[in-house]
């Protein structure tokens, strides 16, 4: 079966959900996404990544959920996309959300590695494991921004069965080679498929760049979104992944497959 990806490269406006979702919108509206795809919007898409959880946090089933529900309704696709919901003491958890077209939840994963550096250690609570669902035969292990640098988070969900990795961010232009190199390394010592969906523009703290990527199980970059806002197309086959860690038993050798 061939996975269909539709990932949306966007401009957040800081801290205004309302403007984001009509961006999200005018995107989609612009470019629709054939029935079956999946949409991926980026991490904190509603409100930037902004650690004021007065602006950012949501009960589970909130306006954010609520948007990523009507996205994949209206388009009879599955919506990957950011949502920050309560933790513990006032904190925050910034999740990736994952809603089928009838609306039901396919995974909420935690983002296991908070970016200290911004300040996000300090008002998101870490995650606990990774997670794993399927689609168009597919198995999908979502994954958030700083979490990339981490290589034995992405060698977990490999380990639970990920063949596709897909990294929602808000990755700062000054450090996009990193991104670049990360994501094929990812791609590379996992023989997985890595998609990489970034934002663009740019917030009170960071600039960004975007460059959102699709890499192969080979670290070959099959598709680049550069740096304007606008949605990213790919098609990926999990057989490639399934073939090629059957000739090259890398993943075994390690003890993992």
């Amino acid at each position: 079966m061939t996975l269909k990806i539709h990932a949306l490269q966007l401009d957040s406006v800081w801290e205004d959900k309302a403007a984001n979702f009509s961006k999200v919108r005018a995107l989609l509206e612009a470019a629709p996404p054939e029935k079956g795809t999946l949409i991926v919007v980026p991490e904190m898409f509603a409100t930037g990544f902004s650690c004021d959880v007065t602006k950012t946090l949501e009960p589970v089933g909130g306006e954010t959920e609520q948007f990523l529900r009507e996205l994949a309704g209206t388009y009879g696709c599955a919506v990957l996309g950011g949502v920050v919901t309560p933790g513990k003491e006032g904190r925050g958890r910034n999740q990736s959300l994952v809603i089928a077209p009838g609306g039901g939840e396919l995974a909420r994963y935690t983002k296991m590695q908070p970016f200290s550096l911004g300040g996000e250690a300090d008002v998101h609570e870490s995650g606990a494991s990774p997670v794993i669902f399927e689609w168009s035969g597919c198995k999908i292990a979502p994954l958030i921004c700083y979490d990339l640098r981490f290589p034995e988070l992405a060698r977990s969900a490999v380990k639970l069965g990920a063949e596709v990795l897909i990294y929602i961010a808000a990755w700062p232009v000054k450090r996009f080679q990193h991104w670049i190199t990360l994501l094929q390394a990812r791609a590379i010592e996992n023989q997985a498929y890595v998609i990489g969906v970034n934002r663009t523009g740019s917030d009170p703290q960071f600039s960004y760049n975007g460059r959102s990527l699709v890499v192969d199980p080979h670290g070959v970059i099959i598709a680049d979104a550069g740096e304007r806002e606008h949605e990213l197309r790919a098609e990926i086959k999990s057989s490639v992944v399934r073939e090629w860690r059957a000739q090259f038993p890398a993943l075994r050798d390690a003890g993992l497959v």
